[in-house]
């Protein structure tokens, strides 16, 4: 038995998403700048899917920009509202774990003089909101805030930050990176303050190499891509139909959000239950978010760990996919024992997981926990 439990580093596409990617591949490949027939068709669908991204986020099309991904909205967001607003302030509030796609963006923003502040988080992943009110001042440009950590699952108060800069009188720009929260989370940007929004593809049984921004109208930034114009300039280069595609169609997909939601949090439950009898579990995760789950097996080494469900065929991560080889900077800033950091698995689930992989699942950590622990 295979058991993909590792949702928040990659999800499987649909069939809906890989076929409606072929037809536009193989029938419909016009590049929709062209003006002609072809051209057209291809110009047709690329509005289709911006009005299917709008849907889902409550917004106007207008307000939907397509990236590469995550990363790419990201840098697109951070760097150009940074460039845009250098002259009405300095200071950007952030926290100190974010992606690694916001991180560097900040150091690079500290190099250029900029001052960048890193806000700290709780032993359960979360940044305190006095904390947010205080960092956030009149000079403040730029506030950059995870929806959902990607490591241990802990939602962040994206409301809190927008009333501070409502309240500072700052001329701030909320960004809020909702990579692991879109497709999982209600999400209405306007209702919660947010300027900028950015969406990955490949979270939500999309393709990779695919994402979106949300940018509020009226907002401007200073583009870092350039060359045709597309997208309002935002992010120019050919459009990537077969990928906005997928996206159109694995959002279409979504159904009913919080029934999802439901579902997985039974799922979860259901596993923590089947593990309760293990001693040395640790559970790293706040009870925020039913998708990611982070454990530790105390004296279970977590590459061990990882290493020997994949050969039972349950496939988990260690951490982030994007800091592989190294000690999670996200446990270590909830101050957690390097024991507990050195044995973290992270399982995340998806809407498609069952509950006879959970058994399974289960099984298999405990198989690994009775003879992992006798050799470590």
């Amino acid at each position: 038995m295979e058991c993909y439990f590792d949702n928040s580093a990659t999800t499987q596409p649909t069939r809906k998403v890989v076929d409606a990617m072929v037809e536009v591949l193989t029938d419909c490949y016009g590049n929709p700048s062209s003006l002609h027939r072809v051209g057209d068709a291809a110009s047709e669908k690329l509005q289709t899917a911006r009005e299917t991204l709008a849907k889902s986020l409550s917004c106007d099309p207008a307000e939907v920009y397509f990236t590469s991904g995550g990363t790419e909205s990201n840098n697109i967001s951070i760097m150009g509202a940074a460039h845009a607003l250098r002259r009405r302030g300095n200071r950007i509030v952030t926290t100190c774990v974010e992606h690694p796609s916001v991180l560097e963006c900040m150091d690079r923003l500290t190099e250029e003089g900029f001052e960048v502040i890193r806000l700290p988080v709780d032993g359960t992943g979360h940044v305190s909101e006095t904390d947010i009110a205080d960092a956030i001042d009149e000079h403040t440009i730029l506030v950059s805030m995870m929806y959902v950590n990607n490591e241990v699952g802990s939602i962040q108060p994206i409301g809190a930050a927008a009333s501070a800069i409502k309240r500072s009188g700052a001329p701030a720009l909320l960004h809020v990176d909702a990579v692991q929260a879109f497709g999982k989370l209600p999400i209405k940007p306007s209702s919660l303050g947010i300027d900028l929004l950015s969406i990955s593809a490949h979270k939500v049984h999309g393709p990779k190499g695919q994402g979106a921004l949300y940018m509020k109208k009226g907002t401007r930034l200073t583009p870092y891509i350039l060359g045709g114009g597309q997208e309002n300039g935002v992010r120019s280069g050919t459009h990537g139909m077969p990928g906005i595609t997928g996206l159109s169609a694995a959002v279409s997909e979504l159904g009913d959000i919080e029934a999802n939601g439901k579902y997985v949090a039974t799922l979860k439950a259901k596993l923590l239950n089947q593990l309760s009898s293990e001693d040395n579990l640790v559970v790293n995760s706040p009870d925020d978010f039913p998708y990611i789950l982070n454990i530790s097996l105390r004296g279970v080494p977590s590459e061990v760990l990882r290493n020997f469900l994949s050969e039972c065929g349950v496939y988990v991560s260690t951490g982030s996919a994007c800091s592989k080889g190294h000690r999670s900077y996200v446990l270590t800033s909830m101050g957690l024992d390097p024991k507990v950091i050195d044995s973290a698995i992270r399982i995340s689930f998806s809407r498609f997981n069952t509950e006879e992989e959970i058994d399974y699942l289960a099984e298999c950590i405990k198989r690994a926990n009775k003879s992992l622990r006798k050799v470590h």
